[in-house]
């Protein structure tokens, strides 16, 4: 399974204006993933996958709605990328979230 840290570069912060941070972390520095640089699907890409709706309710998460659809928590980024709602604070009660089938082929487009 794909794994959303693969293939990104690691950088290492020990930058003074964390030394505070460090020190009550019980740390000598920070480790921080280099951004992704993933590009969308085109439309005929979405086309072709087949799209499961989801109505968002009160106790939803992400990361349930992952486990739910993939039998993997750990994917929840995938639906909110492909929503375009980078947050749970970007979606309301109600509103119909798409998760994209199959798994294989969105990660493809992900280039992940």
């Amino acid at each position: 399974m794909a794994y959303r840290y693969s293939n990104r570069r690691v950088i290492i912060n020990n930058d003074s204006s964390y030394r505070k941070l460090l020190k009550d972390r019980g740390l000598r520095l920070f480790r921080h993933y280099e951004s992704p640089h993933m590009k969308e699907p085109s439309f005929q890409e979405v086309m072709e996958l087949k799209i499961i709706q989801h109505v968002w309710k009160h106790s939803d998460r992400y990361y349930k709605i992952a486990h739910k659809y993939y039998g993997d928590s750990t994917l929840w980024w995938v639906v909110a990328r492909f929503n375009k709602k980078p947050t749970e604070g970007h979606v309301k009660v109600g509103d119909v979230l798409d998760v994209p089938f199959p798994l294989e082929k969105i990660l493809a487009y992900y280039e992940i």
